[in-house]
């Protein structure tokens, strides 16, 4: 009779779907309480999820005075691989521009390190489009994940440019995890000569965008939804999370996304480091950048039957974390295989007496500006000034000592070219003369000053500024001429160096 009643009720359970089998395992778990523990079998039905992300290395493959490599951090993210249980690499962008050996090979040296590391997915950043679009085009082609950018289009045909894709999908214990990615609304932070052919959705239209891809994901079986857009918080909290409402970060994010979309947000471009917690329990993170700040993790626990979730762990990893690991031995082999692209780079140009700040070094490039517009078309124009917007980046000084082509470009990245542009005598006083921003240097010699000092608001001047200031359409300039031969703020400064500048 025993026997009979242990049939019946083997019976019932496989009727009802769910039953041990010889191993103990269900064939179909049941979780009515939605708690994590299989209502039959009594194990966890739940599936572990690491997702790392790294925002704005900025190229910063190798270690240098001024910052740390990647070498200590692969190591940790290979040891990640080794004891979780499942492990997505994820990037919100700005990952290549700001290193030689990374702005030597246009990107491909960092492509082959996250390659080798397998990450999922990156989301475009606006410093990804420095060199221009082909070499966007081009990377996509060289790497193994895809490049996601749900509002990039191209403006010709206003379809999303091939070169990059909205979503993409990894699994893991039978789960399928969704990845969305985004560019936020900073199209003026590129020049816009690298990127005319090509347009940002930002706001409500790529709100809707968002939506709208995480319905079809949704539709066909995906569990959970990571948001990677290149956009972010405007400062740093440390603490615990910091709970935000919707007006807090409605510059970048609308938190109806939040509202059964998106599940985890990843962030970028600002620099910050932060955990917020929105109106609707969605996590956001950042860690800083230039491969200072860290990178951010979260631990998500997803119930394979019921597909709720529970974040277990939501940090910021820093440096110091990993900092004492074995280097990988993978750094040096990028190294070593892109080590003719970028020899250059070791070249000891001159030596720099003392410590410049930023502000030092931005004058002096728009010293180099004025000098060598006279120089190019003096004889041709009456240049008034040379300057313009000009941008430093990490380290944002340079130090004393010996210092290398490499140690330059570091500091001035950026290809931007100079231009003999026109202007009128209105906006040359208030976008330069008298302009309130602070990134813009400018020099001018005594025919400058003349016409500062008796400045006609409607005639036409010229002045020598780099294409960033040329294209940035708030300043109204009208582009004369181009200098050519590829001369940017960093060849300027190596030859006055190589010619003994700063050396006392």
């Amino acid at each position: 009779m025993k026997r009979f009643w242990i049939i019946l009720l083997v019976l019932v359970l496989l009727l009802s779907g769910c039953a041990p089998t010889p191993s103990g395992a269900c064939l179909q778990h049941e979780d009515a309480d939605d708690n994590g523990i299989c209502d039959v079998c009594f194990t966890s039905v739940y599936i572990i999820f690491d997702f790392y992300n790294i925002n704005d290395l900025h190229g910063k493959l190798a270690d240098a005075d001024t910052h740390p490599g990647v070498d200590e951090l692969t190591t940790y993210f290979r040891n990640a691989a080794k004891t979780d249980d499942h492990v997505v690499l994820l990037s919100t962008g700005d990952m290549w521009q700001g290193s030689s050996e990374s702005n030597m090979t246009n990107g491909q040296i960092i492509v082959d390190w996250m390659n080798a590391l397998d990450f999922a997915a990156m989301a475009l950043g606006n410093h990804e489009f420095d060199w221009g679009e082909e070499y966007v085009a081009e990377n996509s082609e060289h790497a193994d994940f895809p490049f996601l950018a749900i509002n990039v289009y191209d403006r010709t045909t206003d379809q999303r440019v091939d070169y990059c894709e909205a979503s993409t999908v990894v699994e893991g214990g039978g789960l399928q995890i969704g990845i969305i990615g985004a560019i936020g609304d900073c199209y003026s932070s590129i020049a816009v000569d690298k990127c005319d052919e090509v347009y940002f959705k930002t706001g409500s239209a790529l709100t809707a965008l968002v939506k709208e891809e995480s319905t079809r994901l949704r539709a066909q079986g995906v569990d959970f939804i990571v948001y990677l857009i290149h956009d972010g918080y405007g400062s740093s909290h440390n603490g615990t999370p910091k709970p935000v409402t919707g007006s807090q970060i409605s510059s970048y994010y609308d938190t109806s996304l939040s509202d059964g979309y998106v599940d985890l947000v990843f962030e970028g471009h600002t620099h910050q480091g932060y955990r917020l917690l929105d109106e609707h329990g969605v996590y956001h993170l950042q860690n800083r950048g230039d491969n200072k700040g860290g990178i951010a993790h979260v631990e998500v626990a997803i119930n394979s039957v019921t597909n709720s979730f529970v974040v277990h762990e939501a940090e910021l990893v820093s440096t110091q974390q990993y900092q004492n690991l074995n280097d990988d031995p993978l750094i040096e082999q990028l190294l070593t295989k892109y080590a003719d692209a970028i020899s250059g780079a070791n070249r000891v140009v001159g030596y720099n007496a003392t410590r410049r700040s930023g502000d030092t070094m931005r004058q002096l490039v728009a010293d180099l500006y004025y000098e060598a517009g006279i120089k190019k078309w003096g004889d041709r124009y009456d240049i008034v000034l040379g300057g313009g917007f000009i941008s430093v980046r990490s380290p944002y000084n340079l130090a004393a000592g010996n210092v290398t082509y490499g140690d330059l470009q570091a500091l001035f990245p950026f290809d931007n070219e100079l231009i003999l542009c026109s202007i009128q005598g209105r906006d040359l006083l208030s976008k330069f003369f008298e302009t309130n921003n602070s990134n813009y240097f400018i020099d001018y010699g005594s025919y400058g000053a003349e016409v500062y000092s008796d400045l006609d608001l409607n005639a036409t001047y010229y002045i020598v500024v780099d294409s960033y200031s040329a294209y940035y359409a708030p300043n109204r300039l009208t582009v004369v001429e181009k200098y050519g031969e590829n001369l940017f703020a960093r060849d300027l400064l190596a030859e006055y160096m190589e010619a003994g500048g700063l050396a006392k």
